[in-house]
């Protein structure tokens, strides 16, 4: 459903897409046939939430992502958000879950862009459109001390 062409605000095309796959488990659109997240950071300026859909790889068991921006010359913000704070909500069709995103650096960035120029086609067309050095961050999932029930929880008095 959702075309970016089809949406002048940016905003609007990330609300449009994350809707779709929350109500359906699965994108049409530019999306369509590709695995999708929805991201969640903090406002690095605002300390809001800021959801953005994006497309994810699973690299030796780790999910990632890149921060392409549709090889813009600038990283998107929320990259500088989730830099700012790295502990993110990531939502896939199946399940929610915090993460700590982890950008890579030296030999292993190195390492991984090459297999990424070689075997992902959107991250060698936005390499190929900005001279800037495209993140690749990881999305680890953390265990959290308290997970939220499911069902509400009733106290019975003594």
């Amino acid at each position: 459903m959702p075309l970016r062409e089809d949406f002048p605000d940016p905003r609007a095309y990330n609300e449009a897409t994350a809707r779709e796959l929350r109500e359906t488990g699965d994108v049409t659109g530019d999306f369509a046939g590709r695995n999708i997240l929805i991201l969640t950071t903090t406002g690095a300026k605002t300390g809001r939430s800021h959801e953005t859909p994006l497309g994810y790889s699973v690299v030796r068991g780790r999910m990632m992502v890149s921060a392409g921006a549709g090889g813009a010359d600038r990283h998107p913000a929320w990259f500088h958000n989730l830099v700012a704070e790295p502990v993110v909500r990531v939502e896939i069709a199946d399940r929610a879950f915090a993460a700590r995103a982890v950008v890579t650096e030296g030999e292993e960035y190195a390492r991984l862009a090459e297999e990424r120029l070689q075997f992902n086609a959107g991250f060698r067309r936005n390499s190929a459109k900005t001279t800037r050095k495209i993140p690749l961050i990881w999305l680890d999932p953390i265990e959290e001390p308290n997970p939220p029930l499911k069902h509400r929880v009733v106290e019975i008095p003594s």
